[in-house]
């Protein structure tokens, strides 16, 4: 059995984290990282990483949760809820998404409704009640990446090996804008603005949307 991880990106308030979540997936293995809602986002912080990992995107977590379902994948909320368990204890089964909730607020009623189990990352010290979204995020794969036997990269000197750039995607693999999917993002934009999620420049275009290439359709 193949194993893979993902990591589902929805509602975080500040855009640079994505850039490092996409380092960090990277770093232990993510086949995907899939955005929820709107399609920009702020590249800060990736250091090349996202030329090396698949993109996709969703315009709802519905849509999501069918995607992953459809690959046999388990839907995981990294959330201290009353029956998460720890996830140094590997209470994973097979192949997995991981759902990050807000900086803020968590994980919200909905995104936790598509999600099948959750795990928290047990604490030791005083001095803060959670960790930082990338940092958790970190954690937890690389936990996943240890029960799940994934291949540790070869290391020369003090640094792991970086394959090679990838050719560029072209754009058979963008996001298509159909009438009907412009209409569903811009209705997405509306809602999700108030929460400031991937929130736009003054121009009203994000400069990651450089990125846009990167994504295959959801």
């Amino acid at each position: 059995m193949v194993l893979e991880s993902y990591v589902v990106v929805h509602n975080i308030a500040k855009r640079h984290n994505v850039g490092t979540l996409a380092r960090s997936a990277t770093a232990f293995g993510v086949s995907e990282l899939i955005l929820v809602g709107r399609r920009d986002f702020n590249s800060f912080g990736n250091h090349g990483s996202s030329n090396h990992l698949r993109f996709r995107h969703f315009h709802s977590l519905q849509e999501a949760r069918q995607f992953l379902k459809d690959k046999d994948c388990d839907i995981c909320g990294v959330e201290i809820t009353h029956d998460a368990l720890p996830v140094n204890e590997h209470p994973f089964k097979k192949s997995t998404a991981f759902l990050l909730g807000n900086e803020g607020s968590g994980l919200s009623s909905k995104e936790c409704e598509i999600c099948d189990f959750f795990v928290y990352i047990p604490q030791y010290g005083c001095g803060t009640a959670s960790l930082n979204v990338t940092v958790a995020a970190s954690i937890v794969l690389h936990q996943f990446g240890v029960w799940a036997g994934f291949t540790e990269r070869s290391r020369d000197g003090n640094k792991f090996v970086v394959a090679e750039r990838p050719v560029k995607q072209g754009r058979r693999n963008y996001c298509t804008e159909t009438e009907d999917s412009i209409i569903e993002e811009r209705r997405a934009r509306r809602e999700n603005s108030a929460n400031g999620f991937f929130g736009e420049t003054e121009s009203g275009n994000s400069s990651a949307n450089l990125l846009d290439a990167l994504f295959v359709d959801g």
